[in-house]
């Protein structure tokens, strides 16, 4: 059953304060509608498209920048970073990041969005990968959106930072794993100079 106009753009308008990174292409194939349509909602209603959505997003929840590199150096798109804590990065999977005879994409694009999000959350002018468990739990394909949540866990025994990294496909898992972070100013063990 099709909503009316003004049905759809409430529930539009709700869909996207409560996912604010979803596409115009989700929302079409959600309310059985073009995408024209949804764009013209969109415009109707003044919410943005959805590259100045995470944008807006993005500035909205940090007061911090990233210290350990570049933030156009961490791959996909950050979206929320509180430091030493927790951060957010979002990867369209394009032709480029695919093998071309499956369109599956190579699982280094996968791995080099959550091991550049580890180093991102560090509050450290210096932050390196010392080691990594990973798994990868299913494949993710062309034209999928991958959302990689990182949350610090704290410091290990040797005083490496230890950051655990999931990676979404819609709510399916699609990969984890946990950094082992050398930190430039790690504490020293007991006796070291």
């Amino acid at each position: 059953m099709k909503l009316s106009k003004q049905a759809r753009q409430h529930e539009l308008k709700n869909t996207i304060e409560d996912t604010p990174f979803i596409r115009d292409e989700e929302l079409a194939r959600r309310f059985g509608v073009s995408i024209q349509t949804i764009r013209l909602d969109r415009m109707e209603l003044s919410i943005p498209e959805l590259r100045e959505r995470i944008k807006s997003v993005a500035t909205q929840e940090w007061n911090e920048t990233v210290k350990a590199l570049p933030i156009e150096e961490v791959i996909g798109e950050v979206v929320d970073l509180e430091l030493d804590v927790r951060a957010i990065s979002i990867l369209d999977i394009k032709p480029e990041h695919v093998f071309s005879r499956n369109n599956i994409a190579r699982g280094h694009h996968l791995f080099a969005q959550a091991n550049s999000l580890a180093v991102a959350v560090i509050n450290e002018d210096l932050a390196l990968t010392a080691g990594s468990t990973i798994r990868f739990t299913r494949p993710v394909k062309l034209g999928e959106r991958v959302i990689a949540k990182a949350r610090v866990k704290g410091d290990d025994s040797k005083g490496r930072t230890i950051v655990d990294v999931h990676s979404y496909v819609d709510n399916d898992e699609v990969f984890a794993g946990s950094f082992e972070m050398f930190r430039e100013n790690e504490p020293k063990e007991v006796g070291e100079k």
